[in-house]
């Protein structure tokens, strides 16, 4: 069977870098999103390895569908990538109740639906892995992505659990997680820490990341989460020795607004 994977909001940005790296690897890749227009664009510019289709990730019939579409294509699923995910930031009660409804639908509800629908075709793959697109913002909740922050907090907590539930399976489900990243996403970010610690990755970096936990072998992989770029790398390892009134001192300082 090819090697096959499938990404979830794969149209642009970080899943489209995921797309275009691994279709040079030689998989068949599926690129879904809710911008099936777009998906498609992509998929053609690709090749004839790649199939795109329609995918909102907060609706588990669609994911259902998306699956059945995509694996009887493909031959099966190997690599499940929940990318999906929306952002809005600024003051909290400044921002509508219905966005930050709209940030936990799509970015908890959306892994929540992947990895719940994708099972049954991971069982079924001699070689399975989910990677889920958590974020710095779950190392310390965040002022001003409150919501967001929340949501990759949950893909965080989903992740360990789902890591050690799945290993009956031979499933392993990690995850990445990046600080800000040179995306559409954070273009007029209102918050403190995008200002005051700016952007060093591009979406090349965490499609590279993500490569490298899918080709990784036996005692080389044991860590669930991966921290991309030194910045979230350092960031992650002092919250682990530090004392929490630090954690959120040094929070206070980096997501401070002029």
């Amino acid at each position: 069977m090819s090697r096959t994977i499938l990404i979830s909001g794969a149209a642009q940005g970080i899943g489209a870098a995921i797309a275009r790296l691994f279709y040079q690897q030689g998989y068949k890749v599926g690129i879904y999103d809710i911008n099936e227009t777009l998906a498609q664009t992509l998929a053609d510019q690709l090749g004839s390895n790649a199939r795109a289709g329609k995918l909102d990730v907060s609706d588990y019939s669609q994911w259902q569908v998306a699956l059945e579409d995509f694996t009887l294509w493909a031959g099966g699923l190997n690599i499940l990538v929940n990318n999906a995910g929306i952002l809005y930031s600024g003051d909290f009660e400044k921002t509508d109740i219905n966005a930050h409804h709209r940030t936990i639908n799509i970015n908890v509800n959306g892994v929540l639906n992947g990895c719940h629908a994708a099972l049954p075709y991971l069982k079924k793959a001699q070689f399975a892995r989910v990677i889920n697109l958590s974020s710095a913002s779950a190392i310390y909740g965040q002022a001003d992505l409150v919501s967001y922050s929340a949501s990759k907090f949950a893909v965080r907590g989903m992740t360990e659990g789902l890591d050690i539930e799945w290993k009956k399976y031979g499933i392993r489900v990690l995850d990445v997680m990046p600080l800000f990243v040179q995306t559409a996403m954070v273009k007029d970010m209102d918050a403190g820490a995008i200002k005051n610690i700016g952007i060093d990755l591009s979406p090349k970096d965490v499609a590279q990341q993500i490569l490298n936990l899918v080709n990784a072998k036996g005692t080389i992989l044991t860590n669930t989460h991966t921290p991309v770029g030194i910045k979230t790398k350092i960031m992650f390892k002092l919250s682990s020795i530090s004392p929490q009134f630090i954690n959120r001192f040094t929070n206070l300082i980096l997501t401070k607004k002029s």
